[in-house]
């Protein structure tokens, strides 16, 4: 299959970056029967992520095995953050990564500074992916349900939580674009009927994770972000909303004051 049939075949199925798209497939597939394998694979609606076996994430190959939360690129402001939050702060600090998916956002995170870094997803896929990310830069992957597979004694001693948890209520699902709404694990994507129950379940413990002064960060859409300042607030952290309108982001945080 040229380079120009491949490009007509994606066009013809939908997929709005047929050239670039061709150009990624061309370079993952290592013979012309992987190519049309791959080519159908992504004809067929199956994300690009999955076909070639990566996501670009703040400039990185994060591995993604197929029903694994493909990360965002609007996700780069939870990062942007948490980076900020840990700016100045002497030898290697305690990060938490909760709802990890493929561990990008810790990956991404350690790939700037020294961080001692812990992430945990209850899905075995993510899990598999998330210890082939975070290889590079030593972080403990753990299987479990949020705080459940963490060491006991990293409690207050916390500096960044990160936690992209599932945000999306539950009827507004059906409203993704199929790409996510079917292919990735739903478990990533409900958030519950107002699409805010795990992360109040992750605010609820996080003051008896987070060090003195450490914060918590939450990916939100721009309509949920007061009522996560409202969740935040009521356990006692102080919340701070931050706002990206080149990456169309909003990130909430909430600061365990000293």
């Amino acid at each position: 299959m040229s380079e120009d049939e491949l490009v007509l075949r994606l066009r013809t199925a939908g997929c709005v970056f047929a050239e670039e798209e061709a150009a990624l497939l061309l370079d993952a597939a290592g013979s012309p029967a992987e190519l049309a394998a791959m080519t159908a694979r992504r004809v067929a609606g199956e994300p690009l992520e999955y076909v070639v076996g990566w996501a670009e994430f703040c400039g990185v190959r994060m591995v993604v095995e197929p029903g694994v939360f493909v990360p965002r690129h609007r996700t780069e402001l939870l990062v942007d953050e948490a980076g900020r939050l840990l700016d100045g702060r002497p030898g290697a600090p305690l990060v938490v990564d909760l709802c990890c998916g493929s561990g990008a956002l810790g990956a991404a995170l350690a790939g700037r500074r020294t961080v001692r870094l812990y992430a945990a997803d209850v899905d075995a896929a993510a899990v598999r992916c998330a210890r082939v990310n975070l290889a590079a830069v030593g972080g403990v992957v753990l299987e479990g349900d949020l705080f459940d597979p963490l060491p006991p004694d990293l409690r207050g001693h916390v500096e960044v939580l990160m936690a992209n948890v599932p945000y999306v209520p539950t009827g507004a699902i059906t409203l993704m674009p199929p790409e996510a709404r079917d292919h990735e694990t739903r478990a990533t994507l409900d958030g519950g009927a107002d699409g805010l129950e795990v992360m109040r379940r992750v605010a609820a413990a996080a003051p008896r994770w987070l060090v003195a002064g450490g914060t918590v960060l939450f990916e939100s859409s721009e309509r949920q972000a007061v009522a996560m300042c409202e969740v935040l607030a009521a356990v006692g952290l102080a919340p701070r909303v931050v706002v990206s309108e080149d990456l169309g982001a909003t990130v909430v945080t909430g600061r365990r004051e000293p």
